[in-house]
């Protein structure tokens, strides 16, 4: 009924995800120096640039700290008998998503049509879409697109009886149209007081189930929610609100279950974005024994940073979990291109090139300015400022810092979400940390 046993791999089209091979890069690429205008990715790869080779600002990649991450998350939902659907909004980056895929992921989960427009076109055979769809345009051409391809998954959220009636009016109508069509999976969405959407409590929750369940156009597929809204830190008081919002979730899907609500025979329970998953999984993981599909949504975790993440992780620099823990992949690179004053400094970056909404970049290296040198830290500096182009390095004017003009610095960074979709093509590097780090490959985004 939903996809089980050995048809329950997720697919992707290795065809249309290699075929960025042969996408030429240009003007349009800002990672991309002039020099290599005209290249394919493919050629630009086997020419093995250094990052000595490419303009700042760039954003970056590492090689070793994304086949870590994608290895350690594996690992550690494999070993709780937990599914993944990394949330593909991180990256939109359908290479990357492929190599989730290749490590076990059992669908990747989208935000919003146009996304999930971006995951069909790559051929990713499930998709959860985490939120409600209420377009009559789109839920059209999701019935079209589930006719045309049977052997497609694809899952949306509702929370509201009025959401379940707008989706049924639509497709009913279009039915009426165009013949008929296969039901759309639908999670009813528990959500937390002060949080984001999903019903309040558990009678409005059972509310929309029973009117999905009504309608021959949709089927009552499982229960979705997102904790993340309801806590920003890892502190004990933060994780016991989590802790309770998912056992929230828990007692919707309980009552759907005893009272055989659910059209499909693995039901879905979802949450877990990337600070809180080993909470999902201490409240969540029970249910796997009574044949529920756990399913955990973490995105970031692929690109992991030196900032939100770094600190409210599961696995992040002081695992909470036990083993090994997420790497940073994702850097920043730019120039020192002002010193107008003691104490200050401006680089060539900004709001428009880095991440800016969950903490501001923090200087990590420079980089040598004579061949042979490696990279040097770089104490006592902060950035205290981005502009639209424009970063602000401040220190203490009597302390002996070393910054000139041209320099070049790493910078670490926080919140992969709002760092990938500044950029269309990013290079990924052999070693971060190398004098003169090799390009090894491009990924391409669809934001």
């Amino acid at each position: 009924m939903d996809g089980t046993g050995a048809e329950d791999t997720c697919r992707i089209d290795r065809g249309k995800v290699a075929a960025r091979d042969d996408e030429r890069v240009d003007w349009r690429h800002k990672a991309v120096p002039p020099e290599l205008w005209g290249l394919t990715v493919a050629e630009v790869r086997e020419r093995r640039p250094r990052l000595s080779e490419l303009p700042t600002p760039l954003l970056t990649l590492s090689r070793p700290a994304l086949d870590t991450n994608l290895r350690v998350m594996a690992d550690w939902c494999a070993g709780r008998g937990l599914h993944l659907a990394p949330h593909g909004k991180t990256t939109m980056a359908p290479q990357l998503w492929a190599e989730q895929v290749d490590a076990g992921a059992w669908a990747i989960t989208v935000a919003n049509p146009f996304q999930l427009a971006v995951a069909l076109e790559f051929g990713v055979s499930r998709v959860m879409v985490a939120n409600s769809v209420i377009s009559p345009l789109a839920l059209r051409w999701i019935a079209d697109e589930l006719a045309a391809d049977r052997g497609l998954r694809v899952l949306v959220w509702a929370d509201a009886v009025a959401t379940v009636d707008l989706m049924h009016d639509a497709l009913a109508a279009h039915v009426a149209e165009s013949g008929s069509r296969p039901p759309i999976d639908v999670l009813v969405e528990r959500g937390g007081a002060g949080g984001r959407t999903g019903a309040r409590d558990l009678e409005a929750a059972l509310a929309v189930a029973e009117r999905v369940a009504a309608s021959p156009h949709l089927r009552l597929a499982g229960v979705g929610g997102y904790e993340g809204a309801l806590a920003h830190d890892s502190d004990a008081h933060s994780r016991d609100v989590v802790r309770g919002y998912l056992r929230d979730m828990v007692e919707v899907h309980e009552r759907l279950a005893a009272d055989g609500r659910y059209e499909v025979e693995a039901p879905v329970v979802t949450a877990g974005g990337s600070a809180y998953f080993d909470v999902v999984d201490e409240v969540l993981s029970p249910l796997v024994a009574t044949g529920a599909r756990v399913v955990l949504r973490s995105g970031a975790y692929v690109v992991h940073d030196d900032g939100f993440y770094r600190h409210i992780s599961p696995l992040g620099e002081e695992p909470r979990t036990g083993g090994p823990g997420f790497r940073s992949a994702m850097h920043g690179w730019v120039r020192v291109s002002s010193q107008p004053e003691p104490g200050l400094a401006l680089f060539d970056a900004g709001k428009r090139d880095l991440p800016f909404d969950e903490g501001l970049p923090e200087v990590q290296l420079r980089r040598p300015r004579a061949a042979g040198e490696s990279p040097a830290p770089v104490a006592g500096v902060q950035v205290t400022a981005l502009n639209d182009q424009h970063g602000f390095l401040r220190w203490d004017a009597g302390d002996d810092v070393d910054l000139r003009i041209g320099d070049e610095l790493r910078l670490g960074l926080s919140h992969p979400c709002t760092a990938m979709d500044k950029w269309t093509l990013v290079p990924v590097v052999d070693d971060a940390d190398g004098a003169d780090p090799v390009v090894v490959d491009l990924v391409r985004t669809w934001f």
